[in-house]
């Protein structure tokens, strides 16, 4: 089928169709479920100028997704991760990826005791609830890969045992831009295993003045309290299982899929896998606008973040946000 017939099955105007804009409260914040607005509220105080980064971080941690964030150093990644593991009262781990870090030292390894003439085996940082990958494409490719089954499967497999990993398991990575010196493009297969990436930008000028003037962040992420459980995290991320989805939206976003393949502009589309991860993205995001039905918008909210680092344009341009934005503006919803 070609890109004429994929547009002759859908009606002409995407944008008058569903409103992709982010619905903002009277603080201009992005308006969240109420269980989870003194969360979200207290990580606009740490993170401030970013309430659409925020909603998407949580967003990929009620879906059980993982978080790439691509951007320079300096734009407040670090203390993204940090204020969701303090306000959601996460166990966290930090490991700075460098090119000599091995796979043992992220998994972990079994040690010989000599009092006690065996070995034991020592965890390594993954062994987390929330786990920041930092600097992640700095780091060999074997090392990378040591984190496929543990982002995959919630597990580690290690001297011939498998050990389960904590529940919730997310982990946020971070990426340097590739023209940096020591930083190498993470493989397809890595880069599926997220299943959203964002950018988190300059702050604006108000934002960053208050930044420059004020506490500092690590201060006031030290000084943080959870605000909820791990049982009442985990209890939001079965709740976003049940957000009902209708044959009309899952006909959207399979028209979505097929315009990533069958368009012509990308070197590949976006898989089954991709699919499903934008499926599970959108319901996370109406749960969180408090939303228990999935509608058209909700996909297109989190469209960008989720398709974006699944493609490449035939005619060089990596993976971004903007190739998502492009196939919004293409693809029309379904009558």
């Amino acid at each position: 089928m070609t890109t004429s017939l994929v547009q002759s099955s859908i009606q002409p105007s995407v944008r008058q169709q569903a409103d992709v804009t982010t619905s903002l409260n009277s603080h201009g914040n992005v308006a969240v479920r109420s269980e989870l607005q003194d969360v979200y509220e207290r990580l606009n105080t740490l993170i401030l100028g970013k309430s659409k980064q925020i909603k998407l971080s949580l967003t990929c941690l009620l879906a059980n997704g993982h978080l790439l964030i691509d951007d320079l150093p300096g734009m407040g990644k670090t203390v993204l991760s940090n204020s969701l593991a303090s306000v959601l009262g996460l166990d966290y781990k930090r490991v700075q990826f460098t090119n000599d870090l091995l796979p043992a030292d992220l998994l972990g390894a079994s040690i010989y005791e000599k009092e006690k003439s065996a070995f034991r085996f020592m965890p390594g940082p993954v062994f987390s609830q929330l786990l920041l990958a930092d600097e992640i494409n700095r780091a060999s490719p074997k090392t990378q890969s040591a984190l496929l089954e543990a982002m995959e499967e919630r597990q580690v497999s290690l001297e011939g045992e498998t050990r389960p990993l904590p529940s919730p398991f997310f982990v946020i990575a971070t990426q340097n831009p590739l023209e940096q010196i020591g930083t190498s493009a993470l493989p397809e297969s890595q880069l599926d295993r997220f299943m959203m990436r964002i950018q988190m930008g300059y702050p604006s000028r108000s934002a960053e003045i208050e930044i420059l003037s004020g506490q500092s962040r690590r201060q006031l992420i030290e000084n943080q309290k959870p605000i909820i459980t791990t049982t009442q995290l985990i209890g939001f991320q079965q709740a976003v299982n049940g957000v009902v989805c209708s044959e009309h939206v899952l006909s959207y976003l399979y028209e979505l899929l097929l315009f990533t393949r069958q368009s012509g502009l990308y070197i590949n589309g976006i898989s089954t896998r991709g699919g499903l991860a934008i499926l599970h993205a959108a319901k996370a995001w109406a749960w969180l606008s408090d939303s228990d039905i999935l509608m058209p918008k909700h996909i297109q909210a989190v469209f960008p973040s989720v398709a974006g680092h699944r493609l490449q344009s035939r005619e060089g341009g990596t993976g971004s946000e903007s190739m998502g934005e492009h196939i919004l503006e293409q693809v029309a919803i379904p009558r």
